[in-house]
């Protein structure tokens, strides 16, 4: 009711005798809008000044913090044909078990003695480079014995040498005595000549010095050609000197041609055998790899190929295993304008698909069911969808990631920053600035302080104090 009328019937009237006045309700409507709207707006200022933590939310997946530690495939090295498998999907694998048996397919290794005929083939060759190796030496000795005999033939040369030249020395003066013995002759001739002119000596002693002169022209002449004999056998020792050399170099080359060409099969021959020793461990390891192992411990999570029978190809995948120790981590992206804001240590929280979670963002306190991370690496480059990954891994100092938890869930990042105020971040993303950039330093003493770089919030802009 309005309750316009100065005449008021209150008190007057048993208002419950009266159905009409039983359903009139009396509100005050203006006092209870006002005190609502008092009360909201003095909540609406309680909540602006309350402290609200700024945040990058970001998708991934569940993977693995090392490399080895991630689902791979198992290839087979060789081609081949599929005769017996060890394994099924879903089974526990050690390392060097068995997995799968092929068979081989190609003609060239068909012979089930292929191992023992090359190691045979390999020492018949072997042999044969212990023959070329013999006949090295063998030339070897042949060279030496060569050298030695030219030596002392050489000697025996100069020594015929020395002997002719000696015997010309000989010979010489030998000449020149008879020539001494010739002139002599001929001066007592003419001496004897004047002699028996003045009759002092008689015709027989003058025929007897004529006689005298013919003797020593005689022996002039024998050695003069005694003397020529000499030289002649002077020069047949030089001719044979020389031809003892040419004829030992002769020899020599030819042993050392030989020689030269059985070292150069010798080598040929020990390069064949090195090359059939590389064939024969080649085979001996393609014989191994006809049964195909796992890696390292851990589960078959999928078999690409199947049957018996099947051919597979060099390099195909095979199996698809999952190794059973690994140490879990989030791979997220982020866009470039928010990477700055991040670096190594930086704390996120994490909702992960399956797990129930109430989260309140900007009081991350307040949120239920999350999971703590630190950044421990961040990629330099841009990935194919134009962001930059992180990896996280799970928190030490915060409560453990689900036992039940597997590599490649889906999971929802929040990586913490600044604490503000609501009304800053209202204003802040209303204007479109992005979140504040700053630094996280741990003291000595392990306390945690925040640094901010953008003291300036009014300008709404991000400086770097680098």
């Amino acid at each position: 009711m309005l309750n316009l009328s100065q005449n008021r019937i209150e008190g007057r009237i048993d208002r419950s005798k009266f159905k009409s006045f039983a359903m009139v309700k009396e509100f005050s409507a203006n006092k209870t809008f006002l005190r609502l709207l008092v009360g909201s707006f003095i909540l609406f200022l309680i909540i602006l000044f309350l402290p609200w933590t700024q945040n990058i939310r970001s998708k991934g997946y569940v993977t693995t913090l090392a490399p080895d530690q991630r689902p791979q495939h198992i290839h087979t090295v060789i081609a081949g044909r599929i005769e017996k498998w060890f394994v099924r999907e879903g089974s526990y694998v050690e390392k060097g078990d068995t997995i799968l048996y092929i068979s081989e397919i190609k003609d060239d290794y068909f012979d089930p003695d292929l191992l023992d005929r090359t190691e045979s083939q390999i020492k018949a060759k072997e042999l044969t480079v212990n023959s070329y190796m013999e006949k090295v030496k063998a030339l070897d000795a042949q060279i030496d014995a060569l050298f030695q005999t030219k030596r002392l033939k050489l000697k025996q040369a100069d020594n015929y040498i020395k002997q002719a030249q000696l015997k010309i020395q000989s010979d010489s003066v030998e000449l020149e005595a008879a020539k001494t013995d010739y002139e002599i002759a001929k001066r007592q001739l003419a001496r004897m000549e004047d002699l028996y002119k003045d009759g002092l000596k008689s015709l027989t002693d003058l025929e007897t010095r004529k006689l005298k002169v013919q003797e020593t022209m005689a022996k002039q002449i024998s050695a003069e050609n005694k003397l020529l004999k000499s030289r002649n056998q002077l020069i047949n020792a030089l001719v044979e000197r020389s031809s003892i050399e040419n004829q030992y170099k002769d020899k020599l080359a030819k042993s050392e041609a030989e020689k030269y060409a059985t070292m150069s099969n010798l080598y040929d021959a020990e390069a064949v055998v090195t090359k059939m020793q590389n064939q024969y461990m080649n085979y001996s390891v393609r014989q191994g790899l006809y049964y195909i192992t796992a890696p390292q411990s851990g589960d078959i999570t999928k078999t690409v190929r199947t049957g018996i029978g099947e051919t597979i190809k060099a390099q195909a995948e095979v199996v698809s295993i999952m190794p059973g120790q690994y140490d879990l981590a989030v791979s997220m992206y982020v866009r470039p304008v928010d990477l700055p804001l991040l670096q190594i240590g930086q704390k996120i929280r994490f909702m992960f698909d399956g797990w129930p979670s109430v989260v309140f963002s900007g009081w991350p306190n307040l949120s239920f069911g999350t999971f703590g991370g630190k950044v421990v690496a961040i990629d330099n480059f841009t990935s194919a969808n134009g962001k930059y990954r992180i990896l996280v891994a799970p928190d030490k100092d915060d409560k453990e990631w689900p036992q039940q938890l597997r590599v490649g869930a889906g999971a929802s990042g929040i990586a913490l920053l600044k604490d503000v105020p609501v009304w800053y971040e209202l204003w802040r993303q209303l204007n479109g600035f992005p979140p504040d950039y700053y630094h996280s330093n741990v003291d000595q003493m392990g306390n945690s302080s925040e640094k901010n770089t953008n003291p300036d919030k009014n300008s709404g802009t991000t400086t770097n104090s680098k």
